[in-house]
């Protein structure tokens, strides 16, 4: 059975608004806007009775807030079928820029906010074992220079991963940078596509579409289009 990757760009956040990007996007690890919030309660309304929540066997996230925000208000089922160790919140996932707002807060901020109350964060200690630098530092394998070589390595995790279907939710820039859309207009906020690899051991992981499963916001730009 050819694995099934369902990615999804988090909903509406507080930098992707265009009169308050300026401001927004120096508050650092940008949270959903109420508009976001609303997108998200209808992601899992279009996708409750699908494969995506129903059929689902790993859960992954970039740690940024508004992803997990996305995930735990968009795909409620599916957090409540899985959890613990089936919800990966994958530190590789993140945004590509060094803005204030593609910066992730530390795990302590991260476990002392009530909404992400349950989640395991202890996978981003995982980042200087793997990469030799923190995962918030935006430096060496999460510069944004090195963005392609991060993104192939992302895509082979998930190839690597045993399960068949799996849910992703992360950002427009590095989702449009791995599944190689470059023909094609970037995410929509609250934006689902599948899609699956094109073989199982090309290296660098190349996937191809199966098409879009939902879309519940406006192309919003993100923050290297600003």
């Amino acid at each position: 059975m050819p694995k099934t990757i369902y990615f999804t760009r988090h909903a509406q956040a507080t930098h992707n608004v265009d009169p308050v990007f300026e401001s927004a996007s120096q508050r650092r690890d940008a949270p959903l806007t109420d508009i976001g919030r609303e997108q998200a309660a209808a992601l899992h309304q279009d996708t409750k009775d699908s494969g995506v929540q129903r059929e689902a066997e790993l859960l992954v996230a970039s740690p940024l807030r508004r992803p997990v925000q996305t995930m735990l208000i968009g795909y409620p089922d599916l957090v409540q079928r899985l959890q613990r160790p089936n919800i990966i919140l994958l530190p590789e996932l993140q945004e590509i820029t060094n803005l204030p707002c593609d910066t992730g807060l530390e795990r302590h901020e991260l476990e002392g906010d009530p909404e992400l109350a349950g989640l395991d964060f202890s996978v981003l200690d995982q980042s200087v074992e793997r990469h030799g630098v923190s995962w918030t530092s935006k430096k060496g394998f999460f510069d944004a220079v090195n963005v392609e070589k991060r993104a192939v390595w992302v895509k082979k995790w998930l190839r690597a991963r045993p399960e068949e279907v799996i849910v992703v939710v992360a950002h427009g820039d590095i989702l449009w940078i791995m599944t190689g859309d470059h023909g094609e207009a970037h995410w929509a906020n609250a934006e689902v596509r599948a899609y699956t690899f094109v073989s199982e051991d090309d290296e660098l992981a190349a996937m191809k579409p199966i098409g879009t499963v939902a879309k519940e916001g406006a192309d919003e730009p993100t923050s290297s289009e600003k």
